[in-house]
């Protein structure tokens, strides 16, 4: 659509055209019940906007993605819709000093997950109602100015059906049949949210009494489907909200800014949470209809903290525009992640983020795209896929080598002044960087360089020799860079050297040194004339953002010796670095497998052991030499069942090696197993076969022919709810059928009529690791539709489609020579698009380069 896609450049020229005063939105829902098949259903959207302009006379635009616009009126003056408004803008000419727009449009609810989403319960029939707008599908809801640094003030008043209840970021109250929301504090438009609907809600309060003797209290809110009501432990959530807000109190001396605070689960999510002051939206799956182990809570928890730092970093103050993304996400999920260690019962939560965060990290930043951590966004499309686990997860890392460096208190007092200096106002790198370079007195400028402008990851590689006695001489870090990115960074590292000390044979840690790494070669003078180690460490305490290597000693230490490891951050370290030398092709899929067999039963870390599991999978489904697969699966099936067998009864370890073994069991025997489970007919001890394990063990039956579509329907039949619906569609997709594989492609590729959740998961289903003769035909398939689905589908479906049917089972030279030529042919398609193929392209490569090694490895 013209001008849907707005750039870095007219965001600007509009930013320094325009001032906006104060946004009052006007929204009727009552049009959200009724006929369900009447498409597109819409509501009425009238917008007011008060703003001024530096250059009187001069022209601009408003934002509006809507079926059609009715009227628009600009200073009293009525404008003929048809000439102003082209599908996406509203072109305003002849711009006083002083503006008043006002527009009423028709909107369009969404089944995507963008703007105005709708969601029909298929329990018990009810309609809920929320908004997602990140990065500017706020528009899709009401006119505006979508840039982040067009900050206003908002009013809002909702009509709605009888009987729901209606929520937006300020507080609410029913006036004569109409919920109106008091005025906001300046914000920008894509964190305005609403919620209405029949929800199951709860309340609570929190208050804090500041040293200067003033009070706060802050009314709290959780909400979920009444369907979801039951498994609802809002407890739990008020828990972990307290425990934020007063850990971020202490450290940011800063009240919190917007009133109350609301947090809303809502179905058919795309994203894991979204920070909307005063209403925080998350996906409903945070609500645990089944049992789950402490790791799920544990992430339930980083979340809910990873939004409410937004409230200081992003909201409170936000960056100018999506090129300083990090500004939010990366403090956020480093904020998240501190506030979880420092507040709550989850005192391991540096374990995770070593672990699984970071993992996310060093994969996109080893793909074609990756990009400084302050990126080049041009564009709107640009800013959707930057959401991305460099912009996350490699920020957070970078910041967490930047207390390092820095020191915490230097780093906290740098934030406290940043807020108090840009409250409610907008911001680039340079202002946080200068408020930290006062507290610590340290020149950021070529820590800035280095780690936020550049991109790519270090390998880190320690280098010792030994004196005849058996002492260090030499002690060195090697630091490597790929050609492709090959900046050297400083790193503060912790060295640790590790053996066996307890007559249990445990590798402890018995000497650390903290050093400076620059350059290619760092020596550590402290660490000279230490006993010699079994293991060296590199990046112990996990300070900086790199690739641990080993030397062959400590390589040879692990491969016997891993399970020995008694610190369990150290432990999940290592195993972090033997996943990477997987990926790169350095170790061969069938010892990685190898290893997690023999010592992953003795992993303590639930959230460990759960990424070691997904890690094999990988490895096995991606890396491993084809003619290894079936044997690689069957080690990891007995593997599974041993553990699974062995673990203590109902424990969450027996609860996560049921799930790996439904993930990895292929043959009649262990798929017989599970259908037996489900049938009640065997039994392990201890092991509870609630809702959602059934599910678990339901995919690999239908994946393999034992469950018909007759065993689906019975058991959603038996889980009738939106869930049950997500699953069974999962699962009827899975089935190893052709006549159902063009039926799960032609629903997701030739029609939209599936909801963004459902569409998620039919993809789920179609690609399964043992179907890769039947998925053989969707490769040149895929080649020949995507250009036309990303021009016509939603950019979050674009994605999905993309994304997820991508031919990486068809993994070959020739699906790699298919990709090739599609890039070469489309050179000038979305450059969105082309990120995303390229991406896929290389994560193929990868593949092939994982295969070679494990078949070099077998022969």
């Amino acid at each position: 659509m013209p001008g849907e896609n707005l750039t870095r450049d007219e965001a600007q020229e509009r930013a320094a055209l325009l001032s906006v005063d104060g946004y009052e939105v006007s929204l009727d829902l009552r049009s959200a019940l009724g006929d369900i098949e009447a498409e597109p259903r819409t509501f009425r959207s009238v917008t007011t906007i008060r703003f001024r302009c530096a250059e009187p006379g001069a022209a601009s635009f408003a934002d509006l993605l809507a079926p059609s616009v009715t009227a628009v009126s600009l200073n009293g003056k009525d404008l003929d819709p048809g000439e102003v408004f082209d599908g996406s803008r509203i072109r305003l000419e002849d711009l006083r000093a002083d503006n008043e727009l006002v527009v009423d449009a028709q909107c369009a609810y969404s089944r995507t997950g963008e703007g105005m989403h709708r969601f029909v319960d298929p329990e018990d029939g009810e309609v809920y109602l929320y908004t997602q707008y990140e990065p500017a599908d706020s528009r899709r809801v009401f006119a505006n100015f979508e840039q982040p640094d067009l900050k206003a003030p908002f009013r809002s008043e909702v009509r709605a059906p009888e009987g729901w209840t209606v929520w937006s970021n300020g507080v609410g109250e029913l006036v004569d049949g109409v919920w109106k929301f008091a005025e906001t504090k300046p914000i920008s438009t894509y964190i305005t949210a609403f919620a209405a609907g029949p929800y199951h809600y709860v309340t609570d309060s929190y208050a804090r009494t500041f040293d200067d003797g003033t009070t706060l209290e802050i009314p709290l809110g959780a909400m979920c489907r009444k369907g979801l009501a039951p498994h609802f432990d809002s407890d739990d959530v008020f828990l972990v909200t307290k425990q934020g807000l007063d850990f971020f109190h202490d450290h940011f001396d800063f009240p919190y800014p917007f009133g109350k605070y609301d947090q809303a689960f809502v179905p058919e999510y795309n994203l894991g949470a979204m920070e909307n002051p005063g209403l925080v939206t998350f996906r409903e799956e945070f609500i645990f209809r089944g049992k789950v182990t402490q790791a799920s809570y544990e992430g339930r928890a980083n979340v809910i903290l990873h939004e409410m730092a937004h409230m200081w970093f992003g909201d409170l103050v936000t960056m100018e525009w999506w090129d300083d993304l990090w500004l939010k996400e990366s403090f956020a999920d480093f904020m998240g992640a501190f506030a979880l260690v420092g507040a709550t019962r989850f005192e391991n939560g540096w374990i995770t983020f070593a672990n699984r965060r970071k993992a996310w990290a060093y994969r996109a930043d080893q793909l074609p795209s990756t990009h400084p951590i302050t990126a080049d966004i041009r564009d709107l499309q640009d800013a959707k896929l930057n959401f991305d686990g460099i912009t996350y997860a490699k920020g957070a890392s970078v910041l967490k080598q930047l207390v390092a460096y820095v020191g915490q208190d230097a780093f906290l007092e740098g934030a406290r002044r940043y807020f108090k200096r840009n409250a409610y106002g907008n911001t680039r790198l340079g202002d946080l960087l200068s408020a930290l370079e006062e507290t610590s007195g340290r020149d950021l400028a070529t820590w800035s360089r280095a780690w936020l402008q550049t991109a790519g990851v270090n390998s880190l590689t320690p280098q010792v020799i030994l004196s005849a006695e058996g002492r260090i001489t030499e002690l060195a870090v090697l630091q490597e860079a790929p050609e492709s990115h090959p900046e050297l960074r400083p790193h503060r590292v912790a060295v640790g050297l590790y053996r066996r000390e307890d007559a249990d044979g445990s590798l402890v840690r018995y000497a650390r040194a903290e050093v400076d790494v620059v350059g290619p070669r760092t020596v550590v003078e402290e660490l000279v004339g230490a006993d010699a180690p079994e293991l060296v460490l590199v990046n112990d305490d996990d300070l900086t953002y790199c690739k641990i290597r080993f030397d062959e000693n400590s390589l040879a230490t692990l491969r016997e010796k891993l399970g020995d490891i008694t610190d369990p951050l150290a432990r999940a370290l290592c195993w972090s670095a033997l996943w990477n030398l997987t990926r790169d092709a350095l170790m061969p899929a069938r010892d990685f497998v190898g290893l997690v067999l023999r010592f992953a039963g003795r992993e303590s870390d639930i959230g460990v052991l759960q990424m070691l599991h997904a890690w094999a999978h990988s490895a096995l489904v991606h890396y491993a030499a084809p003619d290894w697969r079936a044997e690689g699966g069957r080690l990891l099936a007995q593997g599974a069942l041993k553990e699974l067998r062995l673990a203590e009864p109902g424990s969450q370890h027996q609860l996560t090696w049921a799930r790996f073994f439904a993930t990895v069991a292929s043959d009649q025997a262990d798929l017989q197993l599970l259908l037996h489970l489900l049938e009640g007919t065997a039994k392990v001890d201890g092991l509870d076969v609630d809702q959602e394990l059934r599910w678990a063990f339901l995919e690999p039956l239908a994946a393999h022919g034992v469950a018909d579509e007759s065993l689906l329907a019975a058991e959603l039949a038996r889980d009738d709810t939106a869930s049950g619906k997500r699953h069974q569609v999962r699962c009827l997709a899975a089935r190893p059928s052709a006549a159902v594989k063009a039926q799960a492609w032609a629903q997701v590729v030739e029609s939209d009529a599936l909801s963004n959740a459902l569409v998620e998961a039919t993809i789920a289903g179609f690609t399964q690791p043992s179907q890769r003769e039947l998925l053989a035909p969707y490769a040149a398939k895929y080649f020949a539709a995507i250009e036309r689905v990303w021009a016509e589908r939603s950019i979050q479906i674009g994605m999905d489609v993309v994304k997820g049917l991508f031919p990486s089972l068809r993994d070959s030279q020739e699906t790699l020579d298919a990709t090739d030529a599609w890039l070469t042919a489309h050179e000038d398609a979305a450059p969105a698009l082309r990120r995303l193929v390229l991406e896929a392209r290389d994560d193929l490569a990868r593949t092939l380069r994982g295969q070679a090694c494990d078949t070099a490895a077998g022969s």
